[in-house]
């Protein structure tokens, strides 16, 4: 081994050769590290954490039309799945219905299409929305497809105080990663704002929002970049909803977060640390905060899509275990785990069981979940948690000082560094400086036809002709008069949650709700 050869972790941390009370970043830092259970919450944010209730396991999940994502949903439940998370398809995320024009060649493709009302009955037959928490994986056309989900339980006859789950809802890192938007900025905060607002006062048990840092890093960030990010996008959405006239106190404690579980094993697991200490701080001493819960980081984890090869896929099952121990230890309250084929296409049922078995196993086998925080005091551990606070605080106090994220995004500050970032790390993977086994070294002759998950083409003329079907069954003077109403609305001030639920109760489709809406609000267009 070279004596002079620097060793940096994954965010280009350095990282020395051993650590003790002489060489990390505070001698002091031991006495204060608190207990699980309280501020600043590093250790977890309670004080049993898994002795009490394991982590949601909750598999991403759609594809083709409602009633085959429905057969997949069973089958994940069948074989011990705790929560349901729904990957939609590329026109429900961007408000088209699946006739339209822009739809052709994407119905069902990257997640299951959803287009009315009647298409969410189909997605949650018989499957109890009171008994299961739910995450909805949707930005620009959150507040409808929330607004769907609601319907169906009005119509089912179970009141909203019984359902819980999340709605992603976080549209500023779609101007930076995802690019899944509709509206501009300005409208497409103001519906968040209405979706905070509607659920603290009628679904009391449902998360209006997870701030993302996911798809940033699966973009290229860093994870100090992932965390500075996200905590500057979640106080622009804190500020937002307060400048609407929402009490603090009332939403804070329904805000959770979504983070990725890359494959630096130690420093991810130091970033969960640091990432609930860092937002301890900033309800307390940025927003002061009165109500414990307003100051718990609560944050689903799904393990690293962008680093899963196409090559030798059963390593992909290696990476994908190490990653969710990493969030595990973490402490996180949800967990999607990888399915080993998802580089080549949307998981086959095997590949998915698989998947959903390695949570269960860590779970139930590891033993890791018989003590609060197994973690804490290593030497090591808790330098890394120091300084990924430290460098992503000098991000937000850059941020911050540009006018906060929206402002920053505008600039396209996120964008420039996140591309950077890429950039380094994928010179440094093609000079074999970072090893990724399989594609850059230790290759081998695949040998072997792989069995590919296939969305059977037949699924987009059938999910076609049952918007047809709607359209003519449905009644026309209602639709066309809820759409009016949201029209004059989106115009006003009111809060757009409820025109929105009165065009989907009148079996107005996703697309129609958007035509209206983009007709008033616009496009949004990307600067080059």
């Amino acid at each position: 081994m070279q004596q002079n050869k620097k060793f940096t972790t994954s965010s280009g941390l350095p990282v020395e050769e051993f650590y003790s009370p002489q060489n990390t970043s505070s001698q002091d830092y031991f006495k204060t590290l608190g207990n699980p259970g309280e501020y600043p919450y590093t250790r977890g944010i309670h004080p049993d954490m898994y002795r009490g209730k394991l982590w949601t396991m909750r598999q991403y999940s759609g594809f083709g039309t409602a009633k085959e994502t429905n057969q997949r949903f069973k089958f994940l439940r069948e074989h011990g799945q705790t929560g349901l998370s729904i990957a939609f398809d590329l026109p429900t995320q961007i408000g088209y219905d699946s006739d339209h024009k822009m739809s052709f060649g994407e119905i069902g493709r990257t997640g299951v299409a959803i287009s009315s009302l009647e298409d969410m009955e189909t997605l949650f037959d018989g499957i109890p929305q009171e008994k299961v928490s739910v995450s909805m994986t949707i930005n620009a056309s959150a507040a409808i497809l929330l607004a769907f989900y609601l319907a169906l339980a009005e119509k089912r006859g179970i009141s909203y105080d019984q359902l819980s789950g999340t709605i992603q809802n976080d549209i500023l890192k779609e101007y930076v990663s995802r690019k899944t938007y509709i509206f501009p900025p300005r409208p497409s905060m103001r519906l968040i704002a209405d979706v905070f607002q509607f659920c603290s006062q009628k679904v009391p048990r449902w998360n209006p929002i997870s701030v993302s840092g996911y798809h940033m890093r699966e973009a290229g960030a860093t994870a100090i970049q992932e965390l500075a990010f996200t905590f500057s996008n979640a106080i622009c959405y804190v500020e937002n909803a307060m400048e609407a006239g929402l009490n603090l106190d009332e939403f804070a404690g329904r805000l959770s977060f979504f983070f990725i579980a890359g494959s630096d094993f130690l420093e991810e697991a130091a970033k969960f640390r640091a990432a609930r200490r860092m937002w301890a701080k900033i309800m307390k001493d940025r927003f002061k905060a009165q109500k414990e819960e307003s100051l718990k980081l609560r944050f689903h984890t799904q393990t690293s899509g962008s680093s899963l090869t196409a090559q030798q896929i059963d390593n992909n099952v290696v990476r994908v275990t190490l990653q969710a121990m990493s969030a595990v230890l973490g402490g996180t309250q949800s967990l999607h785990t990888n399915s080993k084929d998802e580089a080549l296409a949307l998981p086959t049922e095997e590949a998915v069981q698989l998947a959903l078995r390695t949570q269960q196993i860590i779970a139930y086998e590891s033993k890791v979940t018989n003590t609060t925080d197994p973690l804490a005091g290593s030497y090591y551990i808790e330098h890394l948690t120091n300084e990924l606070e430290k460098r992503a605080w000098e991000y937000i106090d850059l941020i911050d000082k540009m006018g906060g994220g929206l402002k920053a995004i505008e600039a396209g500050f996120y964008q420039a560094e996140i591309a950077k970032s890429a950039y380094d790390y994928q010179k440094k993977v093609e000079s074999g400086e970072e090893i990724v086994v399989g594609l850059n070294q230790f290759r081998t002759q695949e040998r072997q036809e792989l069995p590919i998950h296939k969305v059977d083409p037949k699924v987009a003329q059938a999910q076609i002709e049952r918007l047809k079907r709607l359209r003519k069954s449905r009644d026309n003077q209602k639709a066309e008069g809820s759409l009016k109403d949201l029209k004059e609305s989106a115009v006003g001030t009111e809060n757009m949650m409820y025109p929105i639920y009165e065009c989907v109760k009148n079996n107005c489709t996703i697309g129609e709700i958007c035509g209206t809406l983009r007709g008033v609000w616009g496009e949004y267009q990307e600067k080059n």
